[in-house]
């Protein structure tokens, strides 16, 4: 027999179309539903973006009105959330309770659906669904830092665009227009990537038929990891650890001869670097000119420089987004809930593209283990009559 030609991890697998997203190889630019994310970032408020990737067009005036008016109706963190919140240990990863809200707000909005198939949802029931878990999710993600200093949540505002609402929502402060600009830029490009590890399991979970919210907590489990959202995470305990720019040298060679894998380099469909970057490095750069941090600059410039001289591995979006959210004051357990609160868009947008045209996602696998075996002094039962070997019983 021949050998199975095995995919670990997928890889270069074509398992289905998608409308929402693709890498053009000729430009090496993300495109959102045919738009380069970067003229999105550039020009387009998230919640254009989001429409956009929910419904396949930008907005008119009047539609992105009527989005923002009930994404603004959903922007209450709900006593229920915060309630499984505040019984979720203070030294639980943040990813955590952001897992735990979706699955109470699950619970909440699906109420009632006793029979499983009824939870599924329409595909208006489910943008609806996806719109209120965007309005969400701020106020959860904004919480989840503020219980971590000490401070109660505090109340949403109407006036605010969802950018400069989400960054109220955490520090109570209205922030400055250069810092609402860059945040918005990194929540429009962290919104989308094709089948990437998190949204091909919310794909695989809306296969089965189950609700949106069950889909939503599967990816965010996902994406907790290191190898996918926690990147981030790991980019500013490596800037920690560096501390300036003139000790990458030292650094560099010890990480390397560790073999330790590097956060932040890297990636699997890019290869001659990630395209979201240029953006999300220029967003960077407007933060450490506000913020006067020329030391950042010089660190993520003298890192980036060596790794790609050494290693001709270039930054992935993780790479400036890290120490740009903790410019603007996140903590470091932040980011990959920031993550969440942006890729909620393109993995709802998934989740309902899936339930438009379905199939069971289900694989096979080629088994390596030991050959049939028995237990010794095992009798099999013959009483069962097999009635495919008894033909002419089972005809009777």
């Amino acid at each position: 027999m021949a050998e199975p030609d095995i995919k670990k991890g997928l890889a270069g697998v074509v398992v289905d179309y998608t409308a929402v997203s693709k890498v053009n190889p000729d430009t090496n630019s993300l495109l959102y539903r045919g738009y380069p994310v970067q003229e999105l970032a550039a020009t387009q408020p998230v919640e254009a973006v989001a429409h956009l990737l929910w419904t396949g067009e930008l907005p008119s005036e009047d539609q992105l009105s009527t989005l923002r008016r009930t994404e603004r109706e959903n922007r209450a963190l709900q006593p229920d959330v915060k309630a499984a919140i505040d019984l979720i240990p203070l030294d639980a990863h943040p990813m955590d309770e952001v897992r735990t809200a979706v699955s109470v707000i699950g619970a909440r909005e699906t109420r009632g659906t006793l029979n499983v198939m009824d939870a599924v949802g329409t595909p208006q029931e489910n943008l609806e669904r996806s719109i209120r878990l965007f309005g969400e999710l701020p106020a959860i993600v904004a919480y989840s830092q503020r219980r971590r200093r000490g401070l109660e949540p505090v109340e949403a505002r109407d006036d605010l665009d969802y950018a400069a609402n989400f960054l109220w929502l955490t520090f109570g402060e209205e922030a400055d227009e250069v810092v609402v600009d860059a945040f918005n830029r990194s929540m429009i490009l962290y919104a989308e990537h094709s089948f990437n590890a998190s949204t091909f399991t919310a794909r695989v979970i809306t296969s089965t038929l189950s609700d949106l919210y069950s889909a939503v907590v599967g990816a965010i489990g996902a994406l907790k990891g290191p190898l996918h959202g926690g990147a981030n995470e790991a980019v500013l305990h490596i800037f920690d650890e560096i501390g300036s720019a003139e000790n990458v040298t030292p650094w560099l060679d010890t990480a390397l001869a560790e073999k330790r894998k590097i956060m932040g380099f890297g990636h699997r469909v890019y290869k001659r670097g990630d395209s979201r970057v240029p953006t999300m490095k220029a967003a960077l750069d407007t933060l450490v000119a506000h913020y006067d941090r020329p030391d950042v600059a010089a660190l993520y410039d003298a890192l980036e420089s060596e790794f790609v001289a050494r290693k001709g591995i270039y930054p992935n979006l993780d790479y400036p987004s890290g120490p740009a959210y903790n410019l603007i004051g996140f903590d470091t357990l932040t980011f990959t809930p920031l993550f969440v609160a942006a890729r909620v868009v393109g993995w709802t947008a998934h989740i309902m593209e899936q339930q438009a045209s379905n199939a069971l996602i289900r694989p096979l696998s080629a088994y390596n283990g030991p050959d049939e075996r028995h237990i010794e002094g095992y009798v099999p039962d013959t009483s069962a009559i097999d009635v495919q070997e008894r033909p002419e019983e089972a005809a009777e």
